[in-house]
């Protein structure tokens, strides 16, 4: 068939080779009446029949009473009846072999109980029968190069690359109303639904495999599958640019947390360390993602990172300037040659630096010069050329310009900013007719830049680095917990907390539980002095504030005196909260507080962080995390974007700390929480780090209940 390509096992979707339409109808404001007629007019080169009960024949088609009544193979079923009928129909569609079924009928799971259960029985079908649903409650989808329109919207998209999905029908139908007045086509436009079956997982690895498509955009309300859509996306990412606009990103969603490091890693707080490691980029409005996704489609990727910006206005390249700094971009360095080349034959009072001010003006030959001048510049591999209409501007000759001059220079990307209103717009569209963004406003230019550099950044890391794996002792871990949950707790005990630390080679300082004064004073005589106390109840998470932790205990008299007065304090602060005793730790040296921490999302799974530690922690917020598992690289990256990075190195002569043993944490916690899926929440704060190796002085963690 024309236009079909290999899809990742989804040819059947986008390139059927026959569609029956089920619920199709003569009468128009029927959404069975706009697929059918869509799909017919859409020049579909495959077969279609409409299946209705009432009637004899649709749009010059004949009509079938059921499905099971056509004398031909069907690839896909097009669904547009009532919720209650829907069952029945994927039971004659499953004998009738279909491939896969668009459930474009509503009243399923987004309509409460009853329609969840109704969903969870259609899939079941599908299962039954071997077939794929798309929806249901979906718009249906558009395969611009097949061609089909298997949709109720009521025109088709331009022909274009960008592969565009979406998790909202009407985001889809806005944006395809919008893109044809802007000229922006698409090669493929899926309108995900439900989700019951097929999902974005599906959809990334079928657009990654598509040649007709070169980026791939999606709004998403959640995903389904975390884990798959992280090993999936990941490869995809090395294949097109992905770029993904996610709603819901209040706090109000996020689960409530006990430990520090899941306070700091709220689920949105997760979506974008999940996004950054599988190298998504993150759009934070329709327009954004629209930026991007234009960018992507009409430039290259170039060679060097850095920015050249063309200006005939100071204010905007200033603005542009600062964009530049806030995204990370480095300005371009012009080359001696280059400068004084600006130097000679623009304007005295033109800036002849990065940015270029060529003055407001400036005809379409000054444009021209500076343009293939800064170009020419090997330091260069972006170029943001701003337009402010001036009484003597002519953007429509300089946008000509700008298309003559960047074709010569095709591995380099140009994006242009034309300011203004009906001045400017046939000169924006010129631009944009012939492979060059153009926005609005500067900040957008810079933004769209910003996403190719970030994905040429993410190409170039080395792939599938090897994940360590440590020798560890599990038997122990299993047992403490066991006896954790048959005590009906959750939380730890300190001295628990320790010990399954040490059991994953993570050292801490010597640590027991005391029952009483006597086993305080003994514990205290055989570790040496000085030490620390405790108390040990799973009540109590933050034992500093309520006067539960006293320090430097130098004699059996100062432990005497520490130990009823924690449990004064407790029982003061605490009443109801169960003490199963005081803890009685080693006294070690002060070194740099660090934290280390562990929280399982629900969506992605565990996510390590590290940073600085302390009883600031919450205040200052610098910590790093990463989706586990995860590389020795990539553990030093995430420790290497914090503060507590350059205070590890050293500071004004201080020697450096052990950088590679608190790597080393990082890494076993990651594998702790790996090994065992019923740890909801972990935190060592502070990790002591010193000069060489580290000791984990408090280890908090926390159990999923009932497991």
């Amino acid at each position: 068939m024309n236009g079909k390509t290999e899809m990742a096992g989804l040819d059947f979707l986008f390139a059927p080779s026959s569609v029956a339409v089920i619920g199709a109808s003569r009468y128009a404001g029927k959404v069975g009446y706009s697929v059918f007629k869509n799909i017919v007019t859409s020049n579909f080169p495959g077969k279609v029949y409409p299946i209705n009960p009432s009637s004899e024949e649709i749009l010059g088609h004949k009509a079938y009473k059921s499905i099971l009544d056509v004398n031909d193979n069907i690839d896909l079923a097009i669904v547009t009846v009532p919720a209650e009928l829907v069952l029945q129909v994927a039971e004659e569609c499953g004998q009738k072999k279909v491939k896969g079924m668009i459930v474009i009928s509503a009243g399923f799971k987004e309509s409460g109980h009853r329609g969840a259960e109704l969903e969870r029985a259609l899939v079941e079908k599908a299962k039954e029968y071997n077939f794929r649903i798309l929806g249901p409650n979906c718009l249906g989808f558009i395969d611009t190069f097949t061609p089909i329109n298997a949709s109720f919207a009521s025109r088709s998209p331009l022909r274009g690359d960008i592969g565009f999905a979406s998790q909202s029908g009407a985001i889809l139908t806005g944006v395809l109303d919008w893109s044809l007045e802007e000229g922006i086509g698409f090669s493929k436009f899926i309108s995900l639904g439900n989700k019951s079956d097929l999902n974005e997982v599906d959809t990334i690895e079928a657009l990654a495999s598509d040649f007709h498509t070169k980026v791939i955009l999606l709004y998403l309300e959640g995903v389904e599958n975390g884990v798959k859509f992280f090993e999936v996306a990941k490869r995809a990412s090395r294949i097109k640019p992905i770029v993904v606009l996610k709603s819901g990103v209040s706090s109000a969603g996020a689960r409530a947390a006990s430990s520090h490091t899941g306070a700091l890693a709220g689920s949105d707080k997760a979506y974008s360390t999940a996004f950054n490691q599988i190298g998504i980029l993150r759009a934070h409005s329709i327009e954004e993602l629209f930026d991007y996704g234009i960018t992507f489609s009409l430039q290259n990727i170039p060679k060097t990172n850095a920015v050249a910006i063309i200006t005939n206005a100071g204010g905007p390249g200033i603005i542009a300037t600062d964009k530049c700094e806030e995204e990370g971009l480095p300005l371009a360095r012009f080359a001696p040659e280059t400068i004084e080349k600006l130097r000679s034959n623009l304007p005295k009072e033109a800036s002849i630096y990065n940015p270029v001010d060529i003055l407001g003006d400036a005809q379409e030959d000054r444009y021209r010069f500076a343009l293939e001048t800064v170009l020419s510049d090997s330091n260069v591999g972006h170029v943001l050329i701003i337009l402010t209409p001036q009484a003597m501007t002519r953007p429509q000759k300089i946008a000509e310009v700008i298309v003559e001059v960047s074709k010569r220079h095709r591995e380099k990307a140009v994006v242009a900013s034309f300011i203004g209103g009906e001045s400017v717009r046939e000169a924006s569209k010129t631009l944009m007719n012939n492979n060059l963004p153009c926005f609005n406003f500067p900040e957008r230019g810079v933004k769209a830049i910003a996403g190719l550099v970030k994905f040429a950044e993410f190409i170039k890391k080395e792939p599938d680095q090897e994940i360590p794996v440590f020798q560890v002792d599990k038997d122990k871990v299993n047992e403490i917990f066991t006896n954790v949950y048959k005590d009906n707790r959750v939380v730890l005990l300190g001295d628990e907390a320790a010990a399954v630390a040490r059991a994953y080679g993570i050292p801490t300082p010597e640590v027991k539980l005391a029952r009483s004064l006597e086993e305080a004073l003994e514990i205290a005589d055989s570790i040496g002095y000085p030490v620390v106390m405790k108390v040990a109840s799973p009540h109590i998470v933050h034992k500093t504030d309520i006067g539960g932790v006293i320090m430097n205990l130098e004699n059996r008299e100062e432990v005497s005196d520490a130990y009823y007065t924690i449990l004064s304090n407790v029982l003061r602060y605490f009443p109801s909260s169960q003490i199963y005793g005081i803890l009685v730790q080693q006294m070690v040296p002060q070194g740099k507080e660090i934290i280390i921490g562990m929280t399982r999302d629900l969506t992605w799974g565990p996510m390590v962080g590290v940073g600085l530690g302390g009883i600031y922690v919450n205040l200052f917020e610098d910590v790093s995390f990463k989706i586990s598992p995860f590389s020795r690289k990539e553990a030093f990256d995430m420790l290497s974007k914090t503060k507590a990075y350059r205070l590890l190195k050293g500071m004004r002569g201080e020697k450096p700390s052990d950088i590679d043993s608190i790597i080393d944490v990082v890494l076993r916690v990651s594998q702790l929480s790996q090994d065992f899926k019923m740890i909801n929440e972990m935190d060592i704060n502070p990790l002591f780090a010193y000069e060489k190796g580290c000791l984990a002085l408090d280890v908090k963690i926390t159990l999923e209940k009932g497991k």
